[in-house]
C-alpha cells in the first residue's frame, strides 16, 4: 500500500505585515449572485479577503503571503492513496498548514475533478477554523480574482478619496483663528475616533471625539509620557531627540501618540495622541498628516523661526488660492527637491517620524505614485515631501524613497513627476532610495529642437497613442533595460501581462524591440515627450 504524501505538522501562524490593499470581505463575495458561491465551512464574521492565489500543490505554503482565498480544484487529492482515513489525515495537514501560512479562505472548485467538495475538508476546516467556499462548476477561478480586484480597486478609490478629503480639511482647519482645536475636531472626524493633545504627566491641552473608557485613557497618557518624557517601549520610533511615535493596541482600539514640540531646558514634548479603529489603515496616515501641522501650530514662535512662519504663510495663501509662483518667496529656499516615499511592509513608521527625519514639515499624503493599471488594484498611498535643495536627502530606514534634482518653485510639476519615477525604479529595484538624474546641456537631445523632437516623437508612437498604459508600459520597459520582472513590479502588475502589452507593441509599431537602435529611437521619442508634457504642464 501506497502511503499519502507527508503532511508536516502545521507551525505557528507567521506574522506576516498587513497587505497594502485594503480587504474586502468575504461576505461581499458571497453576496453576488453572478458568482454562486457558498459557504459551507469556517467562521463567517470578520473574514476579510486582501487577494487570490490559486494552487494544485499539496503544500501552497511557500507561496502565500496571508491574507490569501486560496483557490484549488483538488487535483492534488489524487495523488493520496490508503481510503478514507489517509484521506482524512492529508486534508487535516492541508487546513492546518493552510491556516499557518496566514491564508483567509479557502475556495473549493466543483468540477472537473470532484463533483462535490469532500466531506473530509469540510470537517478539517471547521476544525481549524479556515473558512471553506464552494466554487460551482460555471464560475471559473478568474472569475472569483476579477471580482476580488474589482472589489479591492472600489475600496482603494474610497479610501484614496476620504484621505484627500481628510488633507483638505486638516489643512483649512490649520487656518482658522483657534487651529490646534480645528485640527483636533477635524481629525476626530475623519479618524472617527478620539484625539487629544497630552502633556508628558497627562495633562489635556484639548481633545475631540467619543471620550474614550478608561483603559484607553490610562494607555494614551502612558504613550503621551514615551514621546513627551523620557521613556520608551517596543511600539516606540526612534526619532531626533528620541522616540517621535509610539503605538499601542487595546481590544477595540489602536493608540498612536506624536511628539509635536521639540525637547529643550525646562520644555517637554507636547504629544498628539488619537484612538482609532484598529482595522482602519487609513487612520494612521491621517493622523500623520495632522501630526505635521499640529507641530506648526503648537510650536513656540520662537523655535519656529522665520522659515516655519512663511510656510505657514505659504499654506494660506495657497489655502484661499494663491498661484504657487506667488508663494515661492515665504518659502525661503530658492531650490526645492520632491520626494516620493512609500512605506515598507516591515515598518509602521509614521509620516510625523519621516518629516522629522526629513527635516521639513512639507510633507503630504500622496495618492497615485504609480500608472494606474486595468487589470490590477490601484498601489497604497504613499507620501511626498518638499525639502530645501540644499540638504541632503539619505535612505530612511522602513521607507523606498524616490527623490528629485533641486528645482526652483515653478520647475515643482516636473520635479514631483520625476520623483515619482524614481520612486518607482526604487521598488522594482528593491532598492532605498532612487535619485533622478537629469540629463546634461550637451546631451543627444540638445542636438535636435524641440519642434523636431516632438513632431517625430508624435509620428513614431502615433498608434499607441489612444492607449496610456501601453506607453507606460513602454516606458517603464525601456528604463528597466527590457526586465520583465522589474517592470511588472514597477507598474504593479503580472510580468505575462507586460510580456502581451510588449508583444502588441511590436506589432503596431511593426518593429523589432529586441533591436538596441530601435529601443533607443524609441526612448528619445518617449523622453521628448516627457518634456513636452513638463512644458504644457
Amino acid at each position: 500500500m501506497t502511503s499519502p504524501p507527508p503532511t508536516p505538522p502545521a507551525s505557528a501562524p507567521r506574522a506576516t505585515p498587513p497587505p497594502s490593499t485594503p480587504p474586502v470581505p468575504l461576505a461581499e463575495l458571497l453576496a453576488r449572485t453572478d458568482l454562486g458561491l457558498r459557504q459551507i465551512a469556517g467562521p463567517r464574521e470578520g473574514v476579510a479577503i486582501h487577494w487570490v492565489h490559486t494552487s494544485e500543490m499539496a503544500d501552497p505554503v511557500p507561496y502565500l503571503l496571508g491574507g490569501e482565498m486560496l483557490l484549488t480544484a483538488g487535483m492534488h487529492l489524487a495523488e493520496v492513496t490508503g481510503g478514507a482515513p489517509a484521506l482524512e489525515s492529508y486534508l487535516d495537514g492541508y487546513a492546518a498548514r493552510t491556516v499557518a501560512a496566514g491564508a483567509a479562505a479557502l475556495g473549493f472548485g466543483i468540477a472537473p475533478v470532484h463533483d462535490t467538495v469532500p466531506a473530509a475538508l469540510v470537517a478539517a476546516c471547521d476544525r481549524h477554523g479556515l473558512p471553506l467556499v464552494e466554487v460551482p462548476a460555471g464560475t471559473p477561478f478568474t472569475a472569483v480574482e476579477s471580482a476580488v480586484w474589482q472589489a479591492v480597486t472600489e475600496a482603494r478609490h474610497r479610501e484614496l478619496t476620504r484621505l484627500s478629503e481628510a488633507q483638505r480639511a486638516l489643512a483649512a482647519a490649520a487656518a482658522r483663528p483657534d487651529p490646534a482645536a480645528a485640527v483636533l475636531r477635524a481629525l476626530a472626524r475623519h479618524v472617527r475616533g478620539w484625539t487629544a493633545l497630552l502633556a508628558p504627566d497627562g495633562t489635556e491641552h484639548g481633545s475631540s471625539g467619543p471620550r474614550p473608557v478608561d483603559a484607553v485613557r490610562a494607555a494614551a497618557g502612558r504613550l503621551a509620557q514615551v514621546v513627551g518624557g523620557d521613556g520608551g517601549g517596543a511600539g516606540a520610533r526612534e526619532g531626533a531627540g528620541g522616540p517621535s511615535s509610539a503605538t499601542d493596541a487595546l481590544p477595540g482600539a489602536q493608540l498612536s501618540a506624536y511628539a509635536l514640540t521639540g525637547r529643550g531646558p525646562g520644555r517637554q514634548a507636547l504629544a498628539l495622541v488619537v484612538a482609532a479603529d484598529p482595522h482602519d489603515p487609513p487612520a494612521h496616515t491621517i493622523a500623520g498628516v495632522a501630526a505635521v501641522l499640529l507641530s506648526l501650530i503648537t510650536g513656540p514662535a520662537g523655535d519656529r523661526g522665520p522659515a516655519a512662519t512663511g510656510h505657514a504663510a505659504a499654506l494660506v495663501r495657497l489655502l484661499v488660492g494663491a498661484r504657487p509662483a506667488e508663494v515661492a518667496p515665504l518659502l525661503g529656499a530658492p531650490l526645492w527637491t520632491v520626494v516620493h516615499a512609500e512605506r515598507r511592509r516591515e515598518t509602521t513608521g509614521s509620516a510625523a517620524s519621516l518629516a522629522t527625519a526629513l527635516g521639513t514639515p512639507l510633507l503630504a499624503p500622496e495618492q497615485e505614485t504609480h500608472p494606474a493599471a486595468t487589470d490590477a488594484p490601484p498601489p497604497g498611498p504613499a507620501l511626498r515631501a518638499l525639502v530645501p535643495g540644499d540638504r541632503e536627502i539619505t535612505a530612511q530606514p522602513g521607507w523606498t524613497l524616490g527623490v528629485s534634482a533641486p528645482v526652483p518653485v515653478e520647475e515643482l510639476p516636473a520635479a514631483d513627476r520625476h520623483a515619482a519615477t524614481a520612486l518607482r525604479r526604487a521598488l522594482a529595484q528593491h532598492a532605498p532610495l532612487v535619485r533622478h538624474r537629469a540629463p546634461g546641456p550637451h546631451g543627444i537631445a540638445s542636438l535636435v529642437t524641440a519642434d523636431d523632437a516632438r513632431q517625430h516623437a508624435r509620428a513614431l508612437l502615433a498608434p499607441l497613442a489612444d492607449s496610456p498604459p501601453l506607453l507606460d508600459t513602454l516606458h517603464n520597459w525601456l528604463s528597466l533595460h527590457g526586465n520583465w520582472d522589474r517592470t511588472a513590479t514597477s507598474l504593479g502588475i503580472h510580468r505575462n501581462t507586460v510580456r502581451q502589452r510588449i508583444s502588441r507593441i511590436a506589432t503596431l509599431l511593426d518593429t523589432d524591440l529586441d533591436d538596441a537602435d530601435v529601443r533607443m529611437e524609441l526612448w528619445f521619442a518617449l523622453r521628448a515627450l516627457d518634456r513636452d508634457a513638463a512644458t504644457h504642464r
